[in-house]
This record gives C-alpha cells, sequence and structure tokens, in this order.
C-alpha cells in the first residue's frame, strides 16, 4: 500500500511501440510501467518489480558566492528553496527515469539549477534592484528554473532570497543616505513623539490638577456642609433651651410686671393713701394749732400794746419819763415773744409728728410733705415778717437765762475746783458772761443780727450785754 508521500513504479511489461512521425523511428511507450499513487498493487512474481519513490519536499539551500551585478558589483547571496517530485504519473515517471535509484542526487541538482538561474539574474540586474524588491527577483529566479526543474518531473514550490552581502561597503555605503535620513526622521519623529509624549504628559498633569482642584473643592463643599450640620445640629439643643429659657423669662417678666403692679397697688392702697391721710391730719391738726397760738399771740400782743400804751400814756399822765413807756413796751414784747415761743414748740411738735407719719409712708408722700413744709415755712416767715425787734428783745429776754444755765452746765458739773489765778474767784463768773458775749458775737457774725444793738436801743446802756463797759449810758442817767 503506497503512503500519501510514496508512488509505486511497477515494471517488467512491454511497452507498446510508436513510430515517431518526425524521424519515422519506432520506440515502446511507457505504457509497460504501473505508477500507483495511495493505492495498492498487485507485483508478478518474478515478472514484475516494485520500485518506490518518495514525493516529499526537501528544503535545499542555495548559496553563490561572487555574482555579479548590472553594475559590476560582486554580491554573496544565500537562499532557500522547497522542491519535490510532481504529482501526476508523467512527473513521477520522469523523475523515476532520472532520480529513482539516486534520489539523494535531486537535491545536488536543484542547487546547480538554482545557482545558475540566480547568477544569471543578478547579472541582468542593478544591486539596488534586486535589494527594493526581493519577493519579485526571488519569483523571476523561480519562472526562469521552472522549466528546467519540470522536465525532470520535480516541483519548485517556493523560493526565498534569505540574505544579500557583498565583499566590500557598496551595500552599506548604498544605505548610509537613507539611513541617515531615516535616522534623521526617526530623531525628528522620536523629538515629536518626546514631545508629544510632554504635551501629553503635562496635559495628563493640567487634568490631573484640575481633577485634584474639582476634588479638593468638592472635599470643602462637603465638609463645610458637614460641619455646618453638625455645628447646627449641636446648636441645636442649646438654641432650643435658650428658647425655652427665653420663654419662661419672658413669662417671669409678665409675672414681675403683674406682681410689682400688684404691689405697687398694694402700697397706694396700704401704705400712701394712709401715709396721706395721717399726713394730712396731722399738717392739718399742726396747722390749726399754729394759727390758734399766732392768733393767741396777734391777741395777746395787741392787748400787751394797748395796756403798754395806757400805761404809757398813764406815765406821760403822771410825769413818768420815757423809760417807764419803753420798759412797759418790752414787757408786752417779751409777753408777745413768750407766748410766740409757746406757738413756735406747738408747731415744731406738730411738724415732728407729721415728719414722723412721714418717714413710714413711701416715697410718693415726700412730695406732698415737701410741699406742706414749704407752704408752712413762708407762713412762718410771713409770721416772722411781721415781728418787730421789740419781740426779738422779748425772746432774748426769755431765753437768756436758759442761754446762760447751758454755758455754766459744765462747771456745774464739777465736783472740787481749784483756781489758781491772780483775779481771785471771781474770774468764774467773768468766763459764764464771756460765753454769753462770745455766743452773741457769734449770731452776729453768722447772721447780720446784733442783739447788743438792739437791746441797747430799747432798754438804754443799762441793759447793754454782759461784759460791756458802757458806763458813759448809766452816767448820764445818774444811774452808777
Amino acid at each position: 500500500m503506497a503512503g500519501p508521500n510514496e508512488a509505486f513504479i511497477v515494471t517488467g511489461r512491454k511497452g507498446k511501440e510508436v513510430r515517431n512521425p518526425e524521424t519515422g523511428q519506432i520506440s515502446a511507450d511507457l505504457s509497460g510501467q504501473k505508477v500507483v499513487m495511495g493505492g495498492g498493487v498487485f507485483v508478478v512474481p518474478f515478472i514484475q518489480r516494485l520500485f518506490i519513490l518518495d514525493l516529499s519536499s526537501r528544503r535545499i539551500m542555495v548559496q553563490i558566492r561572487g555574482a555579479v551585478s548590472g553594475q559590476g558589483i560582486k554580491l554573496n547571496l544565500d537562499g532557500v528553496a522547497l522542491v519535490k517530485v510532481g504529482g501526476n504519473e508523467d512527473s513521477i515517471r520522469a523523475a523515476a527515469q532520472r532520480f529513482l535509484t539516486q534520489q539523494d542526487e535531486i537535491e545536488g541538482f536543484t542547487q546547480e539549477t538554482l545557482a545558475g538561474s540566480l547568477r544569471s539574474i543578478v547579472g541582468s540586474l542593478s544591486v539596488e534592484q534586486i535589494i527594493r524588491d526581493r519577493a519579485a527577483f526571488a519569483q523571476r529566479v523561480a519562472d526562469e528554473s521552472e522549466s528546467s526543474l519540470t522536465g525532470q518531473g520535480l516541483v519548485l514550490d517556493t523560493f526565498q532570497i534569505q540574505d544579500i552581502t557583498d565583499a566590500g561597503t557598496y551595500l552599506t555605503d548604498l544605505g548610509r543616505p537613507e539611513a541617515a535620513k531615516v535616522q534623521q526622521h526617526a530623531a525628528v519623529a522620536e523629538a515629536e513623539s518626546r514631545q508629544e509624549a510632554e504635551q501629553a504628559r503635562i496635559n495628563a498633569q493640567q487634568l490631573i490638577a484640575i481633577r485634584e482642584r474639582e476634588l479638593l473643592l468638592k472635599q470643602a463643599e462637603i465638609k463645610a456642609e458637614t460641619d455646618a450640620a453638625n455645628a447646627q445640629a449641636a446648636a441645636a439643643g442649646p438654641l432650643a433651651q435658650a428658647d425655652r429659657d427665653q420663654a419662661i423669662l419672658t413669662e417671669q417678666e409678665k409675672v414681675a410686671v403683674r406682681q410689682a403692679a400688684l404691689k405697687d397697688r398694694q402700697l397706694d392702697t396700704e401704705v400712701r393713701k394712709p401715709a396721706d391721710a395721717e399726713r394730712y391730719r396731722v399738717e392739718a391738726d399742726a396747722e390749726g394749732r399754729r394759727n390758734a397760738a399766732i392768733f393767741q399771740a396777734e391777741a395777746d400782743k395787741a392787748a400787751a400794746i394797748a395796756r403798754a400804751e395806757a400805761e404809757a400814756e398813764k406815765a406821760r399822765l403822771s410825769g413818768v419819763g420815757e423809760k417807764s413807756r419803753r420798759t412797759a413796751l418790752a414787757e408786752a414784747e417779751a409777753i408777745e415773744g413768750a407766748r410766740r415761743g409757746e406757738a413756735e414748740k406747738a408747731r415744731r411738735v406738730a411738724e415732728s409728728e407729721a415728719l414722723r407719719a412721714e418717714g413710714d409712708a413711701q416715697a410718693a408722700a415726700i412730695l406732698a410733705t415737701g410741699q406742706a413744709e414749704a407752704e408752712a415755712m413762708n407762713k412762718k416767715a410771713d409770721a416772722y415778717g411781721r415781728y418787730n425787734e421789740a419781740a426779738v428783745i422779748e425772746m432774748l429776754v426769755s431765753v437768756l437765762p436758759s442761754l446762760a444755765e447751758k454755758i455754766a452746765a459744765p462747771m456745774g458739773d464739777i465736783d472740787t475746783l481749784t483756781v489758781i489765778s491772780t483775779d481771785g474767784a471771781g474770774e468764774m463768773p467773768k468766763q459764764v458772761t464771756n460765753g454769753v458775749v462770745q455766743t452773741f458775737q457769734l449770731l452776729k457774725d453768722s447772721t447780720g443780727i446784733d442783739l447788743a444793738k438792739i437791746s441797747n436801743k430799747y432798754l438804754g446802756d443799762d441793759a447793754a450785754v454782759p461784759g460791756s463797759t458802757s458806763t458813759a449810758g448809766a452816767a448820764s442817767r445818774g444811774e452808777i
């Protein structure tokens, strides 16, 4: 049984005779040979013989050295070819006739055939043509050698040029301009590529920076919103508490206002009005007593003046001098001053009671009290304005004993007193008298009222202030 890459050739039979029409020669044809591919065959022993022909492809290396190009440049070429026996009966019979018993010679024959065709074609082409289009060059070699191989029953499947070199530097020099140009283009392309890469990197960095900025802004915005929400949430409790506290304070203020109004009404009802009523009663009572005292003093004054005038008239008629009249008038004024002092005392007692009642009242009664006091002072001033110097003398006469008593009181508290003085024991009364004189002088300096002058005017020089030495007045009346 023949394999896929094998062919059986059976011989032993005689072929038919065939006459050549041109030469007329008679020869036997190949019909006596039987070719079997992919099948079996029966071989008659001793009559027929079986031969096997390998149909497998053969890889054949083709090398030529010193092939001269059309420019006279010696080239070295290396190629590879794939060759096999043809797959039809004619090719198998042709190959069997030539290589059946020497199938190893197929490679050598093919190498020589291809090398010859290769040298022939190289001589007709330039180096640039050979190098520029190797495929066309190889196809041309295959086409030229095909007829030679086909006649031998062989088929060239493919032929490729692997390498082309020269003995010198022609090929190297040939490629330099192009290499330089290519290198230049490559450098430009590389620079442009680097520039584009750098620009792309810058653009990428810018885009990254923009994205990072947007991210930071978004994060800041989210953080601000989160912080605001947290702050609002944190402040919600204190704000609510503050609102509640404010509401409580508002209600407390309202309650305090109502309580203050209530206390004010209670104060008005319980304190101010009773105090006003009490003050009014006390003032009215004091005013009544004061008016009664003033009226009584006026009446007493009028009676005293009338009596004094009567006594003066009587004294004048009876021959008593001006001194008696003055004495009577002084007595009348003294009586009037005494009564006036009682009236003033009653008035002051009434005012004290009024002030004590006012102290128990609130501030609302102060204004009315002040107005009442002002009115009372005005009336008192009017009453004092009606006084004359005689009344002052009357008051002085009533006050002098008490004044002397107050001045001498510190000495009265002394149990034992030893006086060391050349003036003797009479110096002690002088000190009391000097105290009264100093009091009169203090009153004159502070108020301008000269009590000694008033006394001398109405009582004569005999009634001079104690401690004075007005002997001239007494001598004129013969009373020294």
